[in-house]
């Protein structure tokens, strides 16, 4: 990785060897390391670490979540907050692993509307509950300092599985949860 980074500022017109750059090569390294270390998790491992048996039957939601990624067609940044929402069958899960099954596939390169997905089917999958809502909304460096330079454009996606997707009502409770941060909504 650091040969490759050298070479990377060489092409690009810098000199490795001057003062502010000596390091950078190792330092890309260790960065690049941990934005993607989502690679090296299982969401499904993370989730079952905190499942619980309760009769709880009311949604669960976890809202403005902060997001970080990388786009995978530019590997620039995007960034924004997830909601999560799920409705219990038997199993609740510990709410600080939904945060951390968000950083785990958002620590991947990505694009906006699978990292959704991903987030919503692993905790469908895993916690078989009635169902999930996710909600991710989101910068996106890509569009915001180079190609169309729209600064002030958010990307909304949503993933909604089992009775978020069949049950308008469930739906629009979880919808209305969130909308205090969702400025599309207001």
């Amino acid at each position: 990785m650091q040969e490759l980074t050298r070479d990377l500022l060489i092409k690009i017109g810098e000199d490795p060897d001057r003062e502010g750059l000596r390091k950078t090569p190792e330092r890309f390294g260790e960065a690049i390391r941990f934005l993607t270390s989502g690679y090296r998790q299982d969401p499904r491992e993370v989730l079952q670490r905190a499942i619980f048996h309760e009769t709880y039957d009311e949604m669960v939601t976890v809202k403005d979540l902060d997001m970080f990624s990388l786009c995978e067609h530019h590997i620039l940044p995007f960034f924004g907050k997830c909601h999560v929402a799920y409705l219990p069958r038997k199993n609740i899960v510990g709410l600080s692993k939904i945060a951390r099954v968000v950083e785990l596939y958002s620590r991947r390169l990505q694009v906006q509307e699978r990292l959704t997905q991903e987030i919503a089917t692993a905790l469908m999958d895993t916690l078989a509950p009635h169902g999930v809502a996710v909600v991710i909304e989101a910068f996106h460096l890509c569009m915001m300092m180079r190609g169309v330079e729209k600064q002030n454009s958010k990307a909304v996606t949503s993933a909604m599985l089992g009775v978020f997707r069949t049950r308008q009502s469930t739906r629009m409770e979880f919808m209305e949860l969130i909308k205090p941060t969702l400025n599309i909504l207001r």
